[in-house]
């Protein structure tokens, strides 16, 4: 039997009076909404993050990358060259200079004594020929082992780098990974919370006499 009484609502039983207070099934409704709300908050969260997720990993595995790398590894190697052949240009201009200055020198010497000046700077320009030759070699030669060098260097930190990003990926990914279990979890622990509410209603008993 269900009577009326001022702030509250009550029902008789075998055992006695059920007493509920007015509000008490707008509550338990207004606090399912609000948690069923919250699991929908939560659960759009996830999902944003996970396509954010998707979409950085996908960018730092794209091809796009990969040959943003090759081609800054190519324009070091052609930076480099250019140097290489300028400074080599430089050189030679020099070493030709110079040859031309003692080559100079030993034609004015020729006007005091011809025939001793005729073979001893026919000798002195072949052996200084042989000496300019073996410079430019020796250069060329250092700078193709210094181009090597800087060449092999550059790719080496490139590679790093690109290493770098592969750990830095790898452990936003287990951040991730880490953070949509522990969702998962309070998720789960939630919707068990809210099946409780909703299967135990606390319920106030007032026993009278039949």
């Amino acid at each position: 039997m269900r009577t009326s009484v001022i702030g509250s609502v009550a029902y008789s039983t075998k055992l006695g009076t059920v007493i509920f207070p007015v509000n008490f099934f707008s509550c338990i409704s207004r606090r399912q909404q609000e948690a069923e709300l919250k699991l929908i908050e939560e659960e759009t969260a996830r999902r944003v993050e996970e396509a954010i997720r998707k979409k950085v990993e996908e960018s730092l595995n794209s091809e796009e990358i990969k040959m943003e790398i090759q081609r800054r590894l190519e324009e070091g190697r052609k930076r480099l060259l250019d140097e290489v052949e300028s400074q080599l240009e430089k050189e030679k201009e020099a070493a030709l200079t110079e040859a031309r200055r003692k080559e100079g020198v030993l034609g004015r010497s020729k006007l005091s004594c011809h025939v001793i000046a005729v073979e001893g700077s026919g000798e002195q320009a072949r052996k200084e020929k042989e000496e300019l030759e073996k410079m430019l070699e020796e250069n060329r030669r250092k700078v193709e082992e210094s181009q090597r060098r800087e060449a092999e260097e550059q790719q080496r930190r490139e590679e790093e780098r690109y290493r770098e990003l592969e750990r830095i990926q790898r452990e936003k990914e287990e951040a991730m990974r880490r953070k949509k279990q522990q969702e998962e979890e309070e998720r789960v622990n939630q919707m068990k919370l809210l099946g409780k509410n909703k299967s135990r209603p606390k319920l106030s008993f007032a026993f009278g006499s039949k």
